[in-house]
């Protein structure tokens, strides 16, 4: 290894990504005593996990709800992280019926509601109940006990013997039927469902090629759903306050621009060296493969380099979201009589069928040859038939909006290729508009009628912005896309091999490191990361 240079920083670890994982590592190496650098590229940490204030109103700007998973309440608890929650009750809108999801037996109902839509499909709809049931069993067992992973196993005796090895066998045995159900979920879908109506308002608000098990537990999720009071950003914060009090240094506004793996430093945008002992990589994993150089690294070193670098620079980014965020002139309590504060609502039972997937790819094919006509008829089809997340932090939360007034995010998915052929053509704005009121038009013309007249200001998130904020490929969300090859670790049995790299003295951590990459899976992997960093101290 190479003499460091006198004046560079010498950290331990440094940390590059002040997301979930990022934090999440950087608390747990600055609770063990090691001397720990987080670096940030923005002025706050969080990532896509993070709450924003506009005109008075608070706005999540990422994720709209957190999931324990046996894992985020357990990290707190193993870390001493005072967090106040609420519960993130749902509701499911389908054209003029709206349904409160409150507990398990709410999937009946659900049921209900479909073969009322579908009357002619009630045995496709039951078969894939019966799917979703069977489902919810093994997430049962999946988040039987709290993760091992944040438990002190070694001392915990009343742990390991009274929870952790009777479920131990349940979870093996249930990790093995999980993987049979990994096929894409439209695929699946097709074999129970000839309706493509039906299939399509089931599967169409969840990224393509998603595996069935992971799109078809969405009604375990849904109960597990909770917020932070402040919006979930508090999860970002109180991480940090925890990095600070044990030690830990926090650079924001700072992008690593080179990676030397020979002399383990990095250089940010600010000429500022830092020489790590360990590094954690915490955010997008193809800027780690375009910025590292290898050159001193031995030749199976750089070869092993070199074939991971291709592969990864070969994959891309999961579907991303568009968000439009709207300050209403009108009290919660209208928005209460309509749904909880966590809302997916479809407008039409019709179902997006070929609009998303076939007909956007025949667009961005004969880009060359399409006018603005044919690009905006396409978007009043894909906002009409289309299935909207929508977050009212005000319902969950009264402190998060001004009196009187509420605050929507409004989200569908989006395709980051449009978003790039519009803006490289020069009528981004234009379009951006376009999109915005078609999607008021919408939910004005369905389900909420008082947006008509009452719209103080509206502003929008597109894959682009994301890209920008967040540095993560495609402006993708959960990490890798389901609909290539995933050049990551993706079986739950393996995760604790996901951080691991082949560059000397480099781990991974995040939605990039492991795939589907949701925040629980963000702080695992961040958790793991950690554990095999103190490890090899």
């Amino acid at each position: 290894m190479k003499a460091r240079s006198p004046e560079a920083g010498s950290y331990d670890t440094i940390v590059v990504g002040g997301g979930i994982a990022g934090l999440t590592s950087a608390a747990y190496l600055s609770r063990a005593g090691r001397k720990v650098l987080l670096v940030e590229k923005n002025k706050e940490c969080g990532g896509l996990v993070n709450t924003f204030t506009h005109n008075g109103f608070r706005f999540d700007a990422g994720v709209r709800a957190l999931e324990d998973a046996g894992i985020i309440f357990p990290m707190l608890q193993d870390l001493g992280i005072p967090l106040e929650v609420v519960k993130s009750p749902v509701s499911i809108g389908l054209e003029k019926e709206i349904l409160h999801v409150t507990d398990r037996e709410s999937l009946h109902d659900y049921r209900d509601m479909l073969a009322r839509a579908y009357p002619e499909s009630t045995q496709e709809i039951d078969a894939v109940i019966a799917v979703i049931r069977k489902i919810m069993k093994y997430m049962d067992v999946l988040y039987g006990v709290e993760n091992p992973v944040f438990k002190d196993v070694k001392r915990d005796r009343e742990f390991v013997m009274k929870q952790l090895l009777p479920w131990l066998p349940k979870f093996l045995f249930t990790v093995r039927k999980i993987n049979r159900l990994s096929k894409p979920v439209e695929d699946s879908l097709q074999k129970i469902i000839q309706n493509r109506s039906l299939r399509d308002i089931i599967s169409q608000h969840f990224f393509r090629g998603t595996p069935t098990f992971f799109a078809l537990s969405y009604f375990s999720l849904y109960l597990d759903y909770f917020y932070p009071k402040g919006g979930v950003g508090q999860l970002a914060h109180v991480l940090a306050e925890k990095i600070r009090a044990e030690g830990g240094e926090i650079r924001t506004e700072r992008t690593v621009t080179d990676v030397f793996a020979e002399d383990r430093r990095i250089q940010d945008d600010h000429g500022s060296t830092s020489a790590y002992d360990t590094l954690i990589w915490a955010a997008d994993l193809k800027t780690l493969y375009q910025r590292i150089h290898t050159g001193g690294l031995s030749r199976r070193e750089q070869d092993r380099m070199t074939r991971v670098k291709n592969s990864m620079l070969k994959g891309r980014g999961s579907e991303s979201v568009f968000s439009l965020f709207l300050e209403v002139d009108a009290p919660l309590e209208i928005f209460r009589e309509i749904a909880h504060g966590h809302f997916f609502y479809t407008p039409s039972k019709r179902g997006l069928r070929e609009t998303h997937h076939e007909h956007l790819q025949q667009l961005l094919r004969t880009w060359e040859k399409a006018d603005r006509e044919q690009v905006f008829s396409w978007l009043d089809a894909f906002t009409e038939y289309n299935t909207y997340e929508i977050s009212i932090p005000g319902l969950r939360y009264p402190d998060m909006t001004p009196p009187g007034k509420t605050g929507l995010v409004v989200s569908l998915l989006a395709e980051y290729d449009l978003f790039a052929r519009v803006r490289q053509a020069g009528w981004l704005e234009e379009f951006t508009a376009g999109l915005e009121g078609r999607i008021v038009r919408v939910l004005s013309n369905s389900i909420f009628p008082m947006l008509k007249d009452a719209i103080i200001e509206q502003f929008s998130f597109s894959p682009l912005s994301i890209e920008n904020r967040i540095g993560s490929s495609e402006g993708a969300i959960v990490g890798w896309s389901f609909a290539e090859p995933v050049p990551v670790i993706n079986k739950i049995q393996h995760a604790g091999r996901a951080v691991l790299t082949h560059i000397p003295g480099v781990f991974q951590a995040g939605q990039w490191a492991y795939s589907p990459g949701g925040v629980p899976m963000s702080i695992l992997t961040g958790k793991l990361a950690a554990d095999r960093v103190l490890r090899k101290k």
